[in-house]
């Protein structure tokens, strides 16, 4: 019959068929009870089939998640000989296992029981879970495998131009992973939060957080997909001032800047030009302007024609803009961006290159490079100039394994991952002096940029006032706290502590110099600082204590945030407490967090709001 026929012929009129045999009542009645038993025991061998489905899915993507720690492992692992066949198929394992856990969570049973109002919500997290790892072990990481240039045996015949040509080639496959990733997150997050079943809620959580981290990490290589191969010199020779932050004295985007190194980048292949230190370019003041309203909020401090303050402000952009204007007026070459890193990104570099031999005999390895750069050295070298031709050294000898390892093919992945750790926690930024260049860039944290966009943020930058040393011992915490609305504002509460673990006496007198020149007394190892807090776009200040006592702080504003300073003496063994009350219009979830590195990490809790105001 045809499609025509199907929708023209008269419908047939039930009724008796011929020949049919007619029921007695008992038969009626025993016809009857087969239909009431099976109806019973459909939904029975539904739960049945749902409950043993769900434990082969859940084993299959145990199965999964396994094979997945096993090649995190492997590249992680920067072995000698590349285990590249275990990470093909451990990739292809886990995509295998998520697929048969998908599949297991799908039909007719489990789609009407996910649907069931409360009871089926565990079981739609289930379903979820299970589709999210089938299309990121088959959607994301399979094609990012082919994508990855595949090591010779020596390993030595490709590294960075290698990886460039074949980021190149499959920066299709790039792009399309991170949509893929950012789709997933997005589902994920539509799960349900909270259901009768903890271990579904819990899963789910899990997922989340590795979703949201795998979506960050692709749309980051997605952007450097679009950039790297230029920043690397495919199109040209290019040449980056690299600035080594010194976190024991505080700067807004970690520390004080002090030696330097021009890194040149040709066609993929690296190699450092010379090196410095912060003594060369304190005299140059560059020919640069960065707007009334950034003279207006560092007004006395002169960022822009003093060295060791072009880093006050976190936004990275400001310091780079700096650094490349200096070293244009001092050597007349123009460069084509600035990076900047510090001694625990080196720890991180270390950890892959193995140990690196200065000049005079000093080892420097991943456990002891913080310690012997922010601590250790002042105590061996009294002369300043002494010291700071060490850390020159120091600089020098770890670039020299970590440009080994950019051209090793075998280590080059945890190189990478290593530097992805880095710029996630802030200790690794980057900035270009090519505008198109620079537009991508900006969107990724290691773009240190300060947003300027709406939306509850928490931004807590210290900045060293003594002029001292001492910010070994910094240890630093916030507490980020949403209150009720009012008038479509709401209360938040934001609670820093600050605690200086400095000794007070046994420190070398460099470390604890006062060059601040304070007209009260002080002793060894107090120290000094400018807090500034800065609020989200549109914040009201409401008040302020310091260690329970009211406090005035100064208000500025920068990229559009409230920013409020506060003078904070710090003395040694001791620890103070600044409490800020703000109302603010967009402090509804959670907010983003400014990332100030130092050698302590900030410990930072967040507790937002539920609802928006007004909803």
């Amino acid at each position: 019959m045809t499609d025509q026929d199907i929708r023209t012929a008269e419908p047939r009129r039930p009724g008796p068929a011929q020949g049919a045999a007619r029921l007695s009542p008992t038969g009626r009645r025993r016809a009857l009870g087969f239909v009431l038993l099976a109806g019973a025991a459909l939904p029975l061998a539904g739960a049945v089939w749902i409950g043993v489905t769900g434990l082969l899915a859940r084993s299959e993507l145990l199965a999964a998640r396994t094979d997945l720690d096993a090649l995190r492992q492997s590249v992680a692992a920067a072995p000698v000989s590349g285990p590249e066949r275990e990470r093909q198929r451990a990739v292809q394992s886990a995509a295998a296992h998520a697929g048969r856990a998908h599949r297991l969570t799908t039909g007719p049973a489990w789609y009407t029981a996910a649907h069931l109002p409360f009871l089926g919500d565990p079981l739609r997290t289930v379903r979820g879970a299970a589709y999210a790892a089938d299309r990121l072990s088959g959607d994301v990481l399979t094609p990012l495998t082919g994508a990855l240039p595949k090591p010779s045996v020596d390993g030595h015949d490709g590294g960075v131009p290698e990886a460039l040509a074949s980021l190149q080639k499959h920066a299709p496959d790039v792009v399309r992973a991170a949509r893929v990733a950012a789709e997933v997150q997005a589902d994920v997050h539509a799960l349900p939060r909270s259901t009768w079943l903890p271990a579904a809620d819990r899963a789910r959580a899990v997922l989340a957080q590795q979703a949201d981290r795998l979506a960050s990490v692709l749309t980051d290589a997605s952007v450097a997909a679009r950039v790297l191969p230029s920043m690397l010199g495919t199109q040209g020779e290019r040449r980056y001032f690299l600035a080594f932050q010194n976190l024991a004295e505080a700067r807004g985007t970690g520390g004080l800047p002090g030696a330097f190194a021009v890194l040149r980048a040709d066609r993929g292949h690296l190699s450092f030009e010379r090196f410095g230190n912060n003594t060369e370019m304190e005299p140059v003041k560059p020919d640069i302007d960065l707007g009334a309203d950034f003279n207006a909020r560092y007004t006395g401090s002169d960022p822009a024609h003093t060295w060791p303050n072009s880093n006050m402000s976190p936004h990275f952009p400001y310091a780079a803009r700096i650094w490349t204007a200096a070293w244009q007026k001092h050597t007349g070459e123009r460069v084509d961006g600035a990076i900047a890193v510090d001694p625990v990104t080196l720890s991180r570099f270390l950890r892959v290159t193995g140990p690196a031999r200065m000049a005079d005999g000093t080892v420097l390895t991943a456990d002891n490079v913080v310690d012997l750069t922010e601590r250790v050295s002042y105590a061996r070298y009294k002369d300043v100039t002494r010291r700071k031709a060490f850390f020159v050294d120091a600089a020098r000898a770890a670039a020299g394994p970590l440009i080994t390892a950019a051209g090793d093919m075998h280590r080059l992945p945890a190189l990478l991952l290593a530097m992805n750790d880095a710029q996630r926690d802030g200790r690794l930024k980057v900035w270009s002096a090519h505008p198109n260049e620079q537009r991508l860039l900006e969107t990724r944290p290691y773009s240190g940029t300060l947003p300027d966009t709406p939306g509850p943020f928490a931004g807590l930058v210290v900045n060293n006032a003594a002029g001292s040393k001492l910010d070994y011992y910094l240890d630093r915490s916030l507490t980020w706290e949403a209150g009720g609305c009012s008038g479509g504002r709401r209360a938040v509460t934001v609670t820093v502590s600050l605690t200086n673990r400095a000794p007070t006496s046994g420190l070398p007198d460099y470390v604890t110099l006062r060059e601040d020149k304070p007209p009260y007394r002080t002793h060894p190892g107090d120290n000094r600082l400018l807090v500034s807090y800065y609020a989200g776009t549109g914040a009201a200040f409401d008040g302020a204590t310091l260690d329970g006592r009211p406090a005035q702080l100064s208000p500025g504003v920068e990229r559009g945030h409230p920013v409020f300073t506060l003078d904070v003496e710090l003395p040694a063994n001791s620890r103070r407490t600044l409490v800020l009350h703000l109302l603010e219009p967009h402090a509804t979830g959670t907010p983003t967090l400014l990332q100030q590195p130092l050698v302590t990490p900030l410990r930072a809790t967040v507790k937002p709001a539920g609802e928006a105001c007004g909803a």
